[in-house]
C-alpha cells in the first residue's frame, strides 16, 4: 500500500473510532429518550438507542405499551420521541429506510406507503401518540433537557378534513392534519416555543 492509501486508511479508523466514542453508554441514552414519555410510563417503556457501532439497537425491552428513541449522537441538537408499540413497525421500517438512504418524505415518496396499501407493513386503525422532546442538550446526572420543547404527534390513518374537522395547514399552535386521507395521516400539535 501507498503512504497516501495508509493515511486515508488510518483516517477511517480513526474517524470511525471517534464516531463510536461519541455513542453514550446504555444507561444515559435511556435516561434521555424516556424524557418523552409520561413520568408513570419511563420505567416499562422500550427503548431503542444506539449500539457501539453506531447502528439501531434495542437497550432495553420493556413491559409497557411506549417504545422510547434515544437521542442520535451524530446530530447536534438533543430530540428523542415515545410513541405506542403499535406504530413500532412503522417507526422501524422508517429508519430501515433512513439507513438505505431510501426513505422519502411524504406519501409519494416513502415506500412505507406503498408496504401499507400491498399489507405488507401494519398500521395501527385507530389513532396513536408520538410525543417529541427536543432541546439544546440533556443532562443525564440531572436528568434535564437543555431549552426543552414538546410536541406531539397522533397518527390518525386515513384522517381527512372532513373526518376530523382540522386544517391541513398549520397556524401557530393550532393542531392541523399532515397528509390527509393517507395511511400516515397525522395531526400535527406543536406549540409555540419558549423565548
Amino acid at each position: 500500500m501507498t503512504q497516501p492509501m495508509l493515511l486515508a486508511l488510518g483516517a477511517l479508523v480513526l474517524t470511525t473510532a471517534a464516531a463510536q466514542a461519541q455513542v453514550p453508554a446504555p444507561e444515559v441514552q435511556i435516561a434521555g429518550a424516556v424524557q418523552a414519555a409520561p413520568a408513570d410510563q419511563r420505567a416499562t417503556a422500550t427503548v431503542v438507542g444506539f449500539g457501539t457501532d453506531g447502528k439501531h439497537t434495542v437497550l432495553r425491552k420493556g413491559t409497557g405499551f411506549l417504545v422510547c428513541l434515544a437521542d442520535d449522537p451524530k446530530q447536534e441538537n438533543f430530540s428523542v420521541a415515545c410513541y405506542h408499540k403499535d406504530l413500532e413497525p412503522f417507526m422501524a421500517r422508517g429508519r430501515e429506510l433512513a439507513a438505505a438512504g431510501t426513505k422519502g418524505r411524504g406519501p409519494a415518496e416513502d415506500l412505507r406507503y406503498k408496504e401499507i396499501a400491498a399489507g405488507t407493513l401494519v398500521m395501527p386503525k385507530e389513532p396513536r401518540l408520538t410525543t417529541i422532546v427536543q432541546g439544546s442538550g440533556f443532562d443525564a446526572a440531572a436528568g434535564t433537557v437543555a431549552d426543552s420543547y414538546t410536541r406531539w404527534v397522533i397518527y390518525t390513518p386515513g384522517a381527512t378534513p372532513e373526518s376530523t374537522g382540522l386544517p391541513t395547514t398549520p397556524g401557530p399552535g393550532a393542531p392541523w392534519l399532515m397528509f390527509p386521507g393517507t395511511p400516515g395521516a397525522h395531526i400535527m400539535i406543536s406549540p409555540a416555543r419558549p423565548k
